[in-house]
């Protein structure tokens, strides 16, 4: 973990084939990354760097790879409706922040409601 820390983001100049963060990333981080960050998600990197510990860094921003100077922050996504609060963790890295922001709730059924036609009322006894 340490030596990913220590890692560059981006390969020297020199020598392209060294070891690098967006070396490591899946092909669809890696090309955000060579078409270069929004001003957005950029901001949202610096906001990071700069934060305290134990700070939540509230952001909208579900199109940022996760990097790996993001370890150990907590991060409130935003679902559509509110903040999910996600501590990143190392297995975390080069995936995007909406994959841990659930935007949809699971359905739970209740009984039938009005206008229900008798047999949709029927309640098994077993």
């Amino acid at each position: 973990m340490e030596k990913l820390l220590a890692m560059p983001l981006y390969p020297v100049d020199d020598d392209p084939d060294s070891e690098s963060v967006v070396g490591l990333l899946s092909a669809r981080a890696r090309r955000s990354f060579d078409r270069g960050l929004p001003q957005e998600n950029e901001h949202l990197r610096q906001r990071v760097r700069r934060a305290k510990e134990g700070q939540v860094i509230r952001t909208h921003r579900r199109d940022m790879v996760i990097l790996p100077e993001f370890v150990g922050k907590i991060i409130g996504i935003h679902n559509g409706q509110g903040f999910n609060e996600v501590e990143i963790k190392p297995e975390m890295i080069g995936h995007f922040l909406g994959e841990f922001g659930i935007t949809r709730n699971s359905v739970t059924h209740s009984g039938p409601g009005v206008g229900a036609t008798k047999s949709s009322k029927h309640v098994p006894l077993k």
